[in-house]
């Protein structure tokens, strides 16, 4: 569906226009996976699945009410024929190819929430379940369980149930609601346990026959806290529980289940050890949620990117076709563009799509940095094995030795290649260098991806819904975009509130790996900058700027009553400068999507002739969201970086006129009384002066800062420009005469 060429402020056309919507040759490229054809087949079995049986599921109203019925349950068949839990799975295990699968657990998010939330939780909730047994499991564990996820007589839907606390939550972990005991010892023979725990809010409860649940010792027999499997049919209580009463993600099963079963201590995940008649779990409860979390952060957060750049098509065709069948004939601006006449409306569905491709950039390049970082856990581990480094505290140690490594490496990396020498060489071969880097980042990405998507991705769901007016909130609404705004609210919670992700930004933000990387890509954003103005780098690299020097002041300044300010349990610094970064790296790694299409574009033939539009539509999109990022550190850094201080007074002011000497100084240096008096700050014999709270501020030692925020104010010139040119592509673009699943 095409515009005609009626003419409008932002109708008109030139060569560097975007001229369809992007498809798939596009996203491989950006998304980096057009050299995997595994994926792409993946990719086209779950659109398949979604935008066929389960977009017809929603179109009949199963969204409706939030008990599981037969028609629910009909598309566990059809996620199991897109071949969702095989493709996350090592072939070992019945799983289609071998290596890491975090990317390919994000493109199956991804494709599912395009279309519905509930059926993207649903499809992945199963491999949740059994995912601390693929991670921190037995291999007794892991031949037990990972092949039965795929169809077969002996097949299982698994649960996983935690019900807090999540790991950095700053929540008491002796209230973990779950308890283990020893039921039975006999000697020479394997303990039982009793196992006791309610559910909240637990996926996959109408049907999942095996569930992992994380308990705490209730017992001087046992040590700490861990996670067990149980099954039904274990002795005791298996109770599914209460329906729980969703307002949203009503085509996954939620119930709180109650569970009282005796288990073999092998349940254990991970195994256990015996120490003095203790049981010794190998992994506590917050170890293999950290393993488990720190990936699934991932798709969750690309689940509301999905949401928001499926509604591009929508808004677009109904604000052109919003007066259609009204007045004004065929061929007239009114009836060819509608809503798209006028500024407001294609600006803020710039804004829209800008937020969207920003975080489908930041999290597949999230889940591509865990790809790698998996990759060489094993090595690092295989290592570590040879160097016989054992226990918490020698790990630990080890760990620090390689973050001094890292951090050697990358400074040698900011400088010019003449000058790196032979020490480059040798920390750039050295993959534990590359793995401290990686957890370095992992550390950030993980939970910056799930708080910025599913945060600012939920506020701009709500710009669509508007953008469709009236019929955004209808069960009629192209695109599901109301249900999509609603499901965007629980998003946001999934995996722990957004206070969880700040407060694990808020610790991973200060490892010194972490900002000598930051402080290479400023670096690089600059250069980049100077090779492509109009992309916006230069702007992130002022942003970068001065985001490091803020975050060093607030690590070693103090506010007006002598209190550190970069503390853990200060969450006014903390949590802000954690939200400031999350802009930069979804800025950053949009701008790099944009780099790498400008590089392989034109070498993809079916691309050739529409590169110079994609490209010209990308770099603005990618301009506007620097410029949102950097407006947003600049505010949210000035407000802690001043905002801690006092203001001045009038009884302490050294620095102001007074009213005899300006008098005086008129004599020798006419105009000085005028410039005194315009300040305001001139004080009269008796105390007397201007109506305000008292003197400008002056901060000495702060000027630095004022300067990179003037240049960074600076930085945004030509940035609504782009905006101007995103729009402009908007109304032009042409979009498919209908969408491709049901209303």
């Amino acid at each position: 569906m095409k515009p005609s060429p009626a003419q409008s402020p932002y109708s008109a056309r030139s060569a560097k226009t975007l001229r369809s919507l992007p498809g798939d040759a596009v996203r491989q490229i950006v998304w980096r996976y057009d050299d995997r054809k595994e994926l792409q087949e993946l990719v086209q079995r779950v659109r398949a699945a979604a935008r066929g049986p389960v977009a017809q599921t929603v179109a009949e109203g199963a969204r409706n009410d939030q008990q599981w019925s037969e028609r629910k349950a009909a598309l566990l068949d059809v996620y199991d024929e897109a071949g969702i839990n095989a493709s996350l799975l090592d072939p070992e295990f019945g799983g289609h190819f071998q290596g890491p699968k975090n990317l390919a657990a994000a493109l199956v998010a991804f494709e599912m929430a395009w279309v519905d939330g509930g059926a993207a939780t649903g499809s992945l909730a199963t491999h949740l379940g059994v995912a601390p047994i693929q991670r921190r499991g037995t291999p007794e564990q892991q031949r037990r369980y990972l092949p039965r996820l795929l169809p077969g007589k002996d097949r299982i839907h698994a649960a996983f149930a935690l019900t807090e606390p999540l790991p950095y939550a700053g929540v008491d972990r002796s209230m973990l609601s779950g308890k283990v005991r020893v039921a039975e010892w006999q000697p020479g023979k394997e303990p039982v346990l009793q196992v006791d725990k309610r559910g909240r809010f637990i996926t996959n409860m109408d049907f999942a026959n095996v569930v992992t649940v994380a308990v705490e010792s209730g017992d001087d027999r046992i040590r700490g806290t861990c996670m067990v499997i149980l099954e039904q049919g274990d002795p005791g209580t298996f109770d599914r529980g209460t329906p729980t009463r969703k307002l949203v993600h009503q085509l996954s099963s939620t119930r709180d289940p109650v569970f009282s079963l005796r288990v073999p201590a092998s349940r254990i995940v991970g195994g256990y050890t015996i120490e003095a008649g203790t049981i010794v779990p190998r992994w506590s409860h917050g170890e293999i949620l950290e393993a488990v979390f720190r990936r699934s952060r991932v798709p969750v957060g690309l689940m509301t990117s999905a949401k928001l750049l499926s509604a591009v098509e929508p808004i677009i065709r109904y604000q052109r076709t919003r007066f259609r069948g009204e007045q004004g004939a065929k061929g007239t601006p009114r009836h060819d563009l509608g809503l798209q006449l006028k500024e407001d409306a294609l600006q803020r569905l710039v804004d829209v799509w800008a937020i969207g491709e920003a975080g489908a950039s930041l999290g597949f390049h999230a889940a591509r940095l865990f790809d790698a970082y998996d990759a060489l856990e094993a090595e690092k581990e295989r290592r570590f094995a040879a160097r016989g480094i054992q226990g918490v505290r020698e790990r630990l140690r080890a760990m620090q030795e390689l973050g001094a490594a890292a951090c050697e490496f990358l400074k040698l990396q900011g400088k010019p290649e003449a000058a790196r020498g032979a020490r480059f060489e040798e920390l750039q071969g050295d993959p534990l260098v590359r793995f401290a880097i990686l957890e370095a980042l992992v550390g950030v990405y993980g939970p910056a991806t799930k708080l910025w998507n599913t945060g600012n991705g939920a506020n701009q769901m709500r710009e669509a819904v508007s953008l469709m007016g009236g019929s955004g909130l209808t069960e009629e609404c192209p695109g599901f975009l109301g249900s999509k705004w609603m499901d965007s609210q629980l998003e946001a919670t999934y995996e722990g509130p957004e206070a969880v992700q700040r407060r694990q930004l808020a610790a991973t933000l200060t490892d010194p790996v972490f900002l000598a990387q930051m402080r290479q890509w400023e670096l690089e954003l600059k250069q980049v900058g100077g090779e492509d103005p109009q992309s916006g780098a230069c702007t992130l690299g002022s942003a970068f700027d001065l985001w490091l020097w803020s975050l060093q002041h607030l690590l070693e300044g103090r506010d007006a009553e002598g209190k550190p300010l970069y503390q853990d349990h200060r969450h006014g610094v903390t949590f802000k400068m954690a939200d400031a970064l999350c802009w930069l790296l979804a800025a950053r790694s949009q701008l790099l999507d944009l780099k790498e299409l400008e590089q392989k574009g034109p070498q993809h033939r079916g691309l050739a002739a529409e590169v110079p539009g994609l490209v010209q539509f990308y770099r603005d999109l990618t301009r506007v969201n620097a410029s949102h990022a950097a407006s947003e550190v600049a505010r949210i850094c000035t407000e802690l970086v001043f905002g801690y201080q006092r203001h001045p007074q009038w009884k302490d002011c050294a620095a102001c006129f007074h009213a005899e000497h300006v008098a005086h100084l008129e004599e020798t240096m006419p105009g000085i009384e005028g410039f005194a008096l315009g300040a305001g700050e001139v004080v009269g014999a008796d105390g007397s002066h201007p109506p305000k709270a008292g003197p400008c501020v002056r901060f000495t030692g702060l000027e630095a800062f004022e300067l990179k925020r003037r240049r960074l104010d600076g930085c945004l010139v030509e940035s609504h420009l782009a905006r101007d040119r995103a729009a402009r592509a908007l109304a032009t673009v042409a979009i498919p005469e209908s969408l491709d699943y049901p209303r």
